[in-house]
């Protein structure tokens, strides 16, 4: 399998404000009894969007205005809490293709960039200057260039970091280790042919 060389992620953005986002309130923990992880971006920040609603508010993930949004800009220790894969796959079927945020949690960082959803960070002064141009004119469109390391709107630009291991893998089409093992599956075989513990006895 060939897989897509992430060197650029293109699209509408949408802030959900706030640090230490655990990756319960990203996904509560009722919606880990799901069998597959399809169906999973239904239960994206659920709480926080039913106690929107309650409030007779809108949660910015059911604004009408945002809908469609490929990018998600939050703040720092992005993905903290628990370990669970669903957090990021709950991102990715929501839609979204990237994560912009100061900080990540190391496990959920892992997590993403296996999913070859690209988490860069940003200082918090661009970020809030990112999220004020995004709440002003929600068509805008947000550009990540993870081989420049800028991020670009609206003529303005902003440095992005990525951990170097991350950035190549993404940008290289080596972000899932699943898949790699797969393209590699033959030489995978030669190499056990060759190991005199893993022959099979003869009868």
């Amino acid at each position: 399998m060939s897989l897509e060389k992430i060197t650029t992620v293109t699209g509408r953005a949408v802030s959900v404000p706030g640090n230490d986002l655990d990756t319960d309130r990203i996904i509560p923990a009722r919606f880990l009894k799901a069998v597959t992880f399809d169906g999973l971006g239904e239960g994206l920040f659920a709480d926080a969007r039913q106690a929107a609603t309650a409030a007779g508010q809108v949660h910015p993930l059911d604004d009408p205005r945002f809908r469609g949004a490929r990018i998600l800009l939050s703040g720092a220790n992005f993905g903290c809490g628990s370990s669970r894969e669903h957090a990021p796959q709950a991102l990715r079927k929501f839609g979204f293709r990237a994560v912009i945020a100061e900080s990540y949690a190391e496990i959920f960082f892992g997590n993403a960039t296996t999913l070859g959803l690209a988490c860069v960070s940003a200082d918090r002064a661009d970020l809030t200057r990112l999220a004020a141009a995004v709440a002003a004119r929600p068509e805008l469109e947000v550009t990540l260039d993870l081989v420049g390391g800028v991020l670009r709107w609206e003529g303005q630009t902003a440095a992005l970091t990525l951990r170097s291991s991350a950035r190549e893998a993404l940008i290289q089409g080596r972000w899932d280790p699943i898949g790699e093992l797969l393209d590699g599956r033959t030489a995978v075989a030669a190499a056990a042919a060759r190991l005199p513990y893993l022959a099979v006895p003869q009868k």
